[in-house]
């Protein structure tokens, strides 16, 4: 029953493709000595075979060899396939000679290799390839050889092979010009010359492109082909009337389509679709009828679709209408936005809400290059109107971006999703190094998901596969499950998807009892007092797919008590885990229920809910199952609350009252002074709650940064429990009665604080907040925070002293030593810390006499010398009377600064951190000049200094440490005159005692000689 339809269906097609321009190529081959090797010809021929569409009813190959003489090898209808042709060249002998008569195989090709007595057809084009190495001994036939062959219409190729010539290096001038006579005009198409036999092969390709006018390249004088070469089939889409053709090489790749209908077939005329292709355009192949497929649009109406790709090199869609006259009424094009993207390459109608008519039309691009110049592809898609035919939605594209060709291959798909609306799949070859893969698109009512529902790629298939996604279809039950799959093509292997049913789980969640117990202990886990519960969780399965599938399958589950928050409140019986994974078997149209037992320890939070999740998905690892909806939850969650004794409301309203009482007063005008014999403040706080229960109870306690929290006491016999930690070094967050703070309850505590030897403030305060989690109204919020503070000044253990390298200075009258001014001497101020805390800004301020009564100096600062201070020296001061003038100083015993003008030193110290000083020192000199004029016997110079604080400092000194003195007592020498008599008395009586002294030691011999004992041997000897 099959023959017969496949027969009348195709039987148009073998008429169509007889056309009398169909054809006859013969080959005439230089087989003389001279051809050398001989297997590059075999090389050539093969090749040059290969290229060619050999078939009875399209291409014939005969052969003629030569010499001395021509051979037919074989004859144009020897052969009828490409094999067989080949096979003959692989085994072509040579047929030597030592003369080349082309002129003669020329004569014999043209008037009986043409000829139907050896196969050749009257309708056929004719062809003629002569290859030869040298010029002809016959070349006064040549003339007559050809002008045969233009009155048989023969097209002539002339290969010239230059190796024998180069290798004897002789001048192949003559030889070309007789090649280019045998070849037809122009030369520039028709001529071909290679350097040696080797290099045959090199020009297989141009031949071939030149003979047959391959991808649009037809020129004046060249062949040009309607319907001979169209590749009938290149592209089909199946009509309910009938099949339509892409005939992709028609009118010279152009391109166009056939509709093959009850055994009639139609197809335009090369100028019907002149608008859409111009003829100036023919040279651009633009391939149209690369891919083919209609729509059907409201009202019945059909369009006829086909894309043609490398149009204008950006590729072009044409809705159309085919007439039985063989007219095209173009409805719409589309045109492509990059250049060779191969827009058009792939069609897919799509009637997403199944009602008989297109509602999307996509338009692949599979070449479109993304970012990176990564070939990704791309899918236009269109929705198909009234008013407007075909409108841009959007498009879709790979993710993430790769090369994939995106689009190569797409493929209708019936609702695999149960959801009413057709799908769609989408194939890139290309993507993960060539593995490829296959994105699922679903349809919706108004187009397309614009991202893909699953995409399935080769990396995942347990098989190796290559350029997996290069085909697509999903039309039939393959399997036998009531399910349409999808078969996916790939290099050499072809795989088929199994579609799955869809199932909707609808779960609900109830545990018992509602809410945990905050007070009440019901039973005992883990050797603790717990609150048991218990969790029914329910499935009821639906599906919408029909078919024969098997209904029952296994979910897996996974429990979860607070998964997110730190810390354990609660854990499933059994395990003690906070996580508890099941499996479950379900069957569709029925309710599954699951008990799960847990209990909930004490626990500090009481406020959030504990949170009891289930997470679910089928369990397909044993064998493949249904798959859940889109809109199938995959999780449901309970919160189930602490119940609180609040009355029948269940609200708990607390009213915290909290008081504060620090032991220290002190205002700005009068501060609490800090001394070293206190260094403690203490604080009682007292918090009640007079209203219902507080639950979580706390309190904050902020302090400021010159106090350190010693301890935190409650009241004695206390039952109120409260416990404290330090978030930061000046706070402390208490919990208080946890968990419940009653109604009535009271506590109070005291808090002892210690006075921060390193931070000094000029104020204290002590802060507290009370809180709870239970409902507080505002107008009892007030009362819930309560501060006191105080302020303070810091008493500091400092010693302020003073020393001088000069404490007595004598003046000398005038004419007695020393002369000039007087001595330099130093006097030392230092500064100690003797108490633990850290001061600054302490200021010395330095009052030291100088000028008397006109302006003179009896004593001047020379230099100060600082360690840790900064200094400036001020003006002059001037005393409450006139200066003292150097006659009166026999009136006055004192200098200071209320009868002298005096130099004052201001000096600013630096920190000074416990057990540590700092020293000013003042160089200063003495006139003597001054001096010598007074009058005077004994003077005290006082110098005076202060250590004082900068203003608005926290420090107060005490007066013993504030001041510091430095004595300096001049006095005044007068001279002692002696008798010029005494003098001389004394004179005469040092030389007198002189005298005597020198007579006693003559006398004792003390100026005598005494020889040494070699002389007296010496005077000894002469003696005797």
């Amino acid at each position: 029953m099959e023959l017969p339809l496949i027969t009348h269906l195709f039987l148009p097609l073998v008429f169509l493709t007889g056309c009398p321009t169909y054809m006859d190529v013969v080959i005439v081959l230089d087989g003389s000595n001279s051809i050398y090797p001989w297997s590059e010809v075999q090389t050539f021929l093969r090749r040059l075979v290969g290229k060619l569409f050999i078939d009875p009813e399209q291409i014939q190959v005969g052969l003629v060899q030569y010499g001395e003489s021509p051979v037919h090898e074989w004859s144009l209808g020897d052969f009828r396939t490409k094999e067989e042709v080949v096979r003959a060249a692989k085994n072509l002998s040579r047929r030597e000679g030592r003369e080349t008569k082309t002129a003669q195989a020329i004569m014999v090709a043209c008037t009986e290799g043409f000829s139907q007595s050896h196969g050749g057809r009257p309708e056929a084009a004719r062809l003629l390839v002569v290859v030869t190495d040298g010029e002809s001994h016959d070349g006064e036939e040549l003339p007559a050889a050809l002008k045969t062959c233009e009155a048989g219409r023969v097209t002539r190729y002339g290969i010239a092979v230059l190796g024998h010539y180069l290798r004897r290096q002789r001048d192949p001038s003559s030889f070309l010009r007789e090649i280019r006579t045998i070849a037809s005009d122009p030369d520039e198409r028709f001529f071909f010359n290679v350097t040696d036999e080797a290099a045959l092969t090199d020009i297989v390709d141009a031949l071939g492109d030149r003979i047959f006018g391959l991808e649009g390249s037809h020129a004046e004088n060249e062949s040009s082909f309607g319907l001979e070469m169209s590749q009938i089939g290149f592209s089909t889409h199946r009509l309910k009337d009938g099949i339509l053709f892409g005939m992709v090489g028609a009118y010279d790749w152009g391109g166009s389509v056939l509709w093959l209908e009850g055994g009639h077939h139609l197809f335009p005329p090369r100028m019907a679709l002149e608008d859409e292709f111009p003829s100036a355009l023919q040279n651009h192949a633009a391939y149209l009828g690369y891919s083919v497929s209609s729509m059907l649009l409201r009202g019945g109406r059909r369009l006829f679709l086909s894309g043609a790709p490398r149009f204008r090199h950006r590729g072009k869609v044409i809705a159309f209408q085919l007439k039985k006259d063989g007219a095209v009424r173009v409805a719409q094009s589309l045109q492509g936005e990059q250049i060779g993207s191969y827009f058009g390459s792939e069609l897919c109608p799509l009637d997403t809400d199944r009602d008989g008519t297109t509602d999307v039309l996509l338009v692949a691009a599979p070449m479109f290059l993304g970012p990176q110049n990564k070939e990704t592809g791309r899918v236009y898609v269109y929705l198909v109107g009234q008013q407007s035919l075909l409108t841009l939605q959007g498009t879709l594209q790979p993710e993430p971006p790769q090369d994939a060709r995106f689009g190569f291959a797409m493929g209708a798909l019936p609702d695999l999703n149960q959801d009413g609306f057709a799908d769609v799949a989408v194939g890139a070859p290309l993507e993960d190094g060539h593995q490829g893969a296959l994105y699922l698109y679903h349809g919706t009512q108004s187009g397309v998901r614009p991202h893909p529902a699953q995409r399935i790629a080769a990396a995942s298939m347990p098989h190796a596969l290559s350029y997996f996604g290069r085909s697509v279809d999903g039309r039939l039950d393959l399997d036998g499950d009531d399910l349409v799959d999808v078969a996916v093509g790939a290099q050499g292997a072809a795989i088929l998807l199994s579609s799955r049913p869809i199932v909707h789980l609808a779960p609900s969640l109830e545990v018992t009892p509602q809410a945990i117990s905050v007070v009440q202990r019901d039973c005992r886990r883990r050797g603790q007092e717990a609150v048991c519960l218990t969790a029914a969780l329910c499935f009821e399965v639906t599906s919408r797919t029909p078919g024969r599938w098997d209904r029952r399958f296994y979910m897996r589950f996974t429990a979860s008590l607070d998964e997110w928050t730190a810390g354990a409140r609660a854990a499933f019986d059994g395990s003690g885990q906070r996580l508890s994974p099941r499996r479950l078997r379900l069957s569709v149209g029925n309710v599954t229920c699951e008990q799960l037992h847990f209990h909930v320890l004490d626990t500090s939070d009481y406020l959030r809910p504990v949170a009891f999740t289930v997470t679910f998905a089928l369990d397909n690892t044993t064998k493949p199952g249904p798959v859940l909806d889109e809109g199938s939850p995959t999780s449901i969650q309970k919160l189930v609350p602490f119940s609180k004794d609040c009355g029948p409301d269940n609200e708990c309203v607390t009213d915290l009252v909290l008081q504060v009482n620090m032991d220290i007063r002190g205002s700005r005008k009068a501060p609490f002074v800090v001394r070293g014999g206190r260094r403690k403040a203490l604080v009682s706080a007292t918090l009640e709650n007079r209203k219902e229960n507080a639950y979580n109870t706390s309190l904050s306690l902020i302090f400021s940064r010159n106090l350190h929290l010693a301890s935190l006491t409650p009241q004695r016999d206390s039952p109120i429990k409260v416990e404290c930690a330090a978030p930061s070094t000046h706070a402390r967050l208490c919990i208080v009665g946890h968990p419940v703070f009653q109604t009535g309850a009271k506590v109070t505590f005291l808090l002892e604080f210690e006075f921060s030897c390193s931070s000094l403030l000029s104020q204290v305060f002590v802060k507290l907040t009370a809180s709870s989690d239970s409902l507080e109204r505002d107008g009892t919020l007030q009362d819930n925070t309560a501060q006191t503070s105080a302020h303070i000044q810091y008493e500091p253990h400092l010693l302020f002293s003073s020393e001088s390298t000069l404490h007595r200075y004598e003046v000398h009258p005038y004419g007695t030593l020393p002369v000039g001014p007087g001595p330099e001497f130093k006097t030392t101020l230092r500064v100690q810390n003797l108490g633990c805390y850290v001061v600054s800004g302490l200021i010395i301020s330095a009052l030291l006499p100088a000028v008397a009564h006109g302006g003179n100096y009896f004593l001047s600062l020379s230099q100060v010398i600082t360690n840790n201070a900064s200094c400036t020296v001020q003006n002059l001061t001037e005393p409450p009377a006139p200066p003292v003038h150097p006659e009166e100083l026999q009136h006055t015993n004192r200098l200071n600064g209320s009868n002298t003008q005096c130099q004052v030193v201001r000096c600013h110290l630096g920190q000074l951190a416990k057990g540590t000083e700092v020293s000013v020192g003042l160089l200063r000199l003495v006139h003597n000049e001054f001096f010598r004029r007074a009058k005077f016997k004994s003077l005290m110079v006082v110098s005076t200094f202060e250590l004082g604080t900068e203003e608005g400092s926290v420090l107060q000194l005490t007066e013993a440490s504030r001041w510091s003195e430095s004595l300096l007592e001049v006095v005044q020498t007068r001279p002692i005159l002696i008798s010029l008599w005494i003098l001389i008395g004394s004179v005469l009586g040092g030389l007198l005692l002189l005298a005597l002294l020198v007579f006693c030691l003559w006398k004792l011999g003390f100026f005598a000689h005494k020889k040494i004992p070699e002389e007296e041997k010496r005077e000894e000897k002469l003696e005797q």
